[in-house]
């Protein structure tokens, strides 16, 4: 039985699983509404947070799994933001300490790109390993606000960065889009919910791409490019047209998206493309990447809704996935924060 804490940035999280079962238990305490008057999240804020909601969460964990139950605990490494990692790494030490379990430290990035398979271990945990291995080597996308990645899980679930942003991340990009048009925290929704009622070819922004035969992402440009477009634009314009704006302007993000994805998909023998990360909660990026597989005829995996931000279950259940992958640091009470960890070396 796994126990596992989240704390990287403004997400509180803590999740039970059960390998013979799956999560049987997720509990969040968002801060999205504290940090909306500041534009951004406040680390200082954020790492307050969650000193003040690790233990009504723990509280509500341990009445449905007695400690005497749990077997391990996992907590989030990094990256992240280092005070609030440090918040969750005290807290699961001094459960491990006054329980005598095992702690090990988790790769937020790598538990994101384990995400998609959450659901196939649900459905059916006994038969999971064999489900697995169906669907490996595997091509994952992980759109983030922080991270933009492509990556294979090969056979033995080891991960491998193919590509990854030289800038921007996209996430961060459809962020700095909506604040740069007067949109409310968290950007990319706000762009997402105005852009449905848009036309994407209503602005015609730059690719948001790196050279065209390369994995890499550039979102920079583009993000400058919006700049000088309202510049030019008066605000009653920008104001009566920010539906068009919206469109164009994610429409770019996503085509960069889109065109990385099959290229890779091209050029390797997948048996599954999955999709995980903040942004994966998009409907339009999950339709255009779900034609992408089907045109390539592999399956498409997504991340649950719930699984897609800051959450203790991708946490808990990537620790049991990657036992064997060497992807868990079992430094044990030895465990330090890596706000700097890459999704792989």
């Amino acid at each position: 039985m796994i126990l596992a804490l989240e704390s990287s940035c403004d997400e509180t999280a803590v999740a039970v699983f059960d390998p013979t079962v799956g999560l049987t238990g997720e509990w969040v305490h968002s801060q999205i509404a504290l940090h909306e008057a500041y534009g951004g999240v406040v680390p200082d804020l954020a790492s307050r947070e969650h000193l003040a909601h690790f233990g009504p969460l723990l509280q509500r964990a341990l009445a449905t799994v007695p400690p005497e139950q749990v077997t391990r605990i996992v907590v989030t490494q990094g990256p992240g933001l280092a005070a609030c990692l440090a918040m969750g790494l005290a807290a699961a030490k001094s459960l491990a300490l006054a329980w005598r379990v095992p702690v090990a430290g988790v790769n937020h990035l790598r538990a994101h790109a384990f995400s998609p398979f959450i659901g196939l271990h649900a459905a059916n945990p006994a038969a999971f390993d064999d489900e697995l291995a169906k669907l490996l080597p595997h091509l994952g996308l992980l759109v983030s606000g922080g991270n933009t990645a492509l990556f294979t899980i090969d056979e033995t679930r080891r991960i491998t960065l193919l590509a990854s942003t030289m800038d921007d991340a996209a996430g961060e990009a459809l962020d700095k889009g909506a604040k740069l048009m007067g949109l409310g925290y968290p950007g990319g929704p706000q762009v997402e919910k105005l852009a449905a009622a848009g036309r994407t070819d209503a602005f015609q922004f730059p690719k948001a791409v790196a050279q065209r035969s390369t994995l890499e992402f550039s979102f920079s440009g583009l993000k400058t490019s919006l700049r000088y477009q309202l510049e030019k634009m008066p605000a009653a314009e920008i104001e009566s047209r920010k539906a068009d704006l919206c469109a164009s302007y994610q429409a770019a993000v996503f085509e960069a998206l889109v065109r990385k994805a099959r290229l890779a998909l091209e050029r390797g023998a997948y048996r599954s493309f999955g999709l995980s990360g903040g942004v994966a909660n998009n409907r339009t990026l999950q339709g255009l990447l779900e034609q992408v597989a089907q045109a390539q005829n592999v399956p498409f995996l997504r991340a649950q809704a719930k699984h897609t931000g800051d959450n203790a279950g991708m946490i808990a259940f990537a620790a049991w996935a990657e036992r064997e992958a060497g992807g868990v640091d079992e430094s044990g009470l030895e465990l330090e924060i890596a706000p700097s960890l890459p999704l792989a070396k």
